[in-house]
């Protein structure tokens, strides 16, 4: 078996004193996709800033290659993208300066491979605009574009398909599917049906872990 890049074991989540999960045990290796499914509340975006260390568990804990998730924060951001399931792109900033601003920390990327990206997801020509003038399904895809920069091998992605017409839907899929082939890792919650999925592709249903 293929050691996990990431990993839980016994994980609890509490929320507004109610336990969602507990004893939640998942693992993510190299070329894995890994669904987070359940009913409303259930905590599948708690699930989701627990791995990417944004919450810290109620019991449990998060492993990434084997050591602790609050050992290694400076290996999480460099190895992590994460989007969350609002844009997180700021109105008055163009596209453009959106994914700059985004990727100059951990992972700076030129302005032609912002532009290429931009292009990736069907902006082209949006490039300079201010983001408060695109459709909520625009401003999805300049948080997705992200996906199409050089970016971390581990993708935490919070209902990525929100907003996104059926052309972007099936662009999407394709590209989560083809990073998971090239060895990359995804974890997302979706409500939509996935209908392009990786050999490594499997669902965790929270209702299950439910106390």
């Amino acid at each position: 078996m293929t050691s996990p890049v990431l990993q839980t074991v016994a994980l609890a989540c509490e929320r507004d004193l109610r336990l969602l999960f507990e004893n939640l045990d998942l693992r993510l290796a190299s070329g894995e996709m890994v669904q987070i499914s359940g009913p409303n509340g259930s905590g599948k975006t708690s699930l989701l800033r627990l791995l990417s260390g944004l919450m810290q568990p109620t019991a449990g804990q998060v492993l990434l290659n084997g050591q602790p998730l609050n050992e290694q924060r400076g290996e999480l951001a460099r190895n992590l993208l994460w989007i969350g399931h609002a844009a997180g792109i700021k109105d008055l900033l163009t596209p453009e300066e959106n994914l700059s601003w985004l990727c100059a920390l951990h992972h700076p990327a030129t302005q032609e491979a912002i532009w290429q990206a931009l292009a990736a997801v069907g902006l082209r020509g949006f490039e300079d605009v201010p983001c408060h003038t695109l459709s909520a399904g625009q401003q999805r895809r300049v948080a997705l574009a992200r996906l199409y920069l050089d970016s971390p091998s581990l993708w935490i992605l919070d209902e990525p398909f929100t907003a996104l017409d059926k052309q972007g839907v099936a662009q999407l899929e394709e590209h989560l599917a083809g990073h998971c082939e090239r060895g990359g890792m995804v974890v997302l919650t979706t409500h939509h049906t996935l209908s392009r999925m990786p050999a490594g592709y499997r669902d965790i249903d929270l209702g299950s872990w439910a106390v």
